[in-house]
């Protein structure tokens, strides 16, 4: 799946704009679109009817993140696909944390992952409480937070998590039943 562009172009304009070389993000972004699009997709795919972001927007908005930020150390296309996924999860994230304010004056309910991931009729309170428990992960043990965010966020395949992060697919594997089985537990306790 990520393998629609050429990956050395790619690393190539990474390393540039690493370098601090802004047109080179605006010379990879139309290489990378169809691949971040489907990224998009993939986690639109999972709200609810009638959600108010389309991927095209998920998309835009990523690429005026990606030029706001400072440049992160991405060492291949892989990273660059996995801080898409991270950065599109938190803007998902956050118009589910405003829509509860919006809709509810806020607060969520603590859901198991298997509904959080299942995306629910109450898939923003879901999302909220996925993220809180994903952010906790996170702040434990790193790699498996992100291996969990590549896979149920951004629809990676096992192999593709494993070329990202640098692992093989069988310790991906692993670190996703554990991850989930953590996630469960902590999920639960709210």
């Amino acid at each position: 799946m990520l393998a629609v562009c050429p990956s050395e172009e790619v690393t190539g304009l990474l390393i540039e704009w690493m370098k601090g070389n802004q047109t080179a993000l605006d010379r990879l972004m139309p290489l990378v679109y169809r691949e971040l699009r489907r990224l998009a997709n993939s986690y639109l795919r999972r709200e609810h009817p009638g959600h108010t972001l389309q991927p095209t927007a998920l998309v835009n908005e990523l690429y005026l993140r990606l030029v706001d930020q400072n440049v992160p150390n991405l060492q291949s296309r892989g990273h660059f696909f996995g801080l898409a996924a991270h950065l599109m999860r938190q803007m998902l994230v956050d118009h589910a944390r405003s829509h509860l304010a919006a809709k509810r004056g806020g607060g969520s309910r603590r859901v198991s992952i298997a509904e959080a991931i299942s995306f629910s009729g109450e898939r923003d309170a879901d999302l909220v409480a996925l993220d809180d428990a994903l952010t906790s992960l996170m702040s434990l043990d790193p790699r498996k937070g992100k291996t969990v965010e590549l896979r149920f966020f951004g629809g990676f395949a096992a192999e593709e998590i494993a070329q990202a992060l640098g692992i093989s697919a069988v310790t991906v594997r692993r670190e996703l039943r554990l991850a989930e089985a953590w996630l469960y537990r902590e999920m639960k306790k709210g």
